[in-house]
């Protein structure tokens, strides 16, 4: 690689945030180095490179630092023009895009309640979840009024809303009734997101960055159960 294009991308592999910039890397074809951070014992570099919130992803494109995985994103999509272009040219379909994007974060991050909670506390928050994905829902069915794409067409075409929805939902949804007790996502009540997500993993270059299974369910068990041994402390 050469180094006036240097790309290093720092993470954890169990972030969603990470996983959508690696996505976006693999689809893009950019070539980059990957560094695994612990973030119970932050590297100097991490803290140097993001001192504001100390937290991954971080993009170094020549020595230069980026934050947040949505500005990073952006970032790499108006830098590199090889591959699908993640954003739209209209000004209006690359706003709802956005939007669509930011809202994802709003469905996943109530699923971190659902993982850590039981009870009462538990039901409330896949209420929660459940609600926000009929919004996500019905948002698609706006986005896309003939279907999904196929996996011919996303190979040309992916979006960054596509890439967010399968780095925070992809992962999970398969593993949500065995770690969770619960299924929030399936092909009846969400068929567009489900139908989203398995044309994407068919993509070469998201397969390759595909975690295994056992891997994950492995770590959702263990957060789980650490976080309700926290709880009941």
């Amino acid at each position: 690689m050469a180094e006036q294009n240097k790309v290093i991308l720092y993470g954890t592999w169990t972030s969603p945030y990470v996983k959508r910039v690696e996505l976006v890397l693999k689809v893009k074809g950019i070539p980059y180095e990957y560094v695994e951070e612990d973030l119970r014992n932050k590297s100097p570099m991490l803290l140097k490179l993001n001192p504001i919130h100390k937290k991954v992803p971080v993009l170094v494109h020549n020595g230069k630092a980026i934050t947040e995985s949505l500005v990073i994103i952006e970032y790499i999509d108006e830098t590199w023009k090889t591959g699908p272009r993640l954003l739209p040219q209209d000004p209006y379909k690359r706003s709802q895009i956005r939007f669509w994007a930011s809202y994802v974060q709003q469905v996943s991050e109530p699923m971190v309640m659902v993982l850590k909670t039981i009870g009462e506390a538990q039901e409330k928050a896949i209420k929660e979840v459940s609600e926000k994905v009929k919004v996500l829902e019905a948002g698609l069915k706006g986005l896309f009024p003939d279907g999904i794409p196929s996996v011919d067409e996303y190979s040309k075409n992916v979006t960054l809303l596509d890439l967010v929805i399968l780095a925070d939902l992809g992962g999970g949804y398969e593993v949500q009734e065995e770690v969770f007790g619960v299924k929030i996502i399936d092909s009846e009540k969400t068929p567009l997101i489900v139908s989203c997500i398995t044309a994407l993993i068919e993509l070469p270059a998201v397969k390759e960055s595909q975690m295994p299974r056992e891997k994950v369910v492995a770590f959702l068990k263990f957060f789980r159960e650490n976080a309700l041994n926290s709880a009941s402390a």
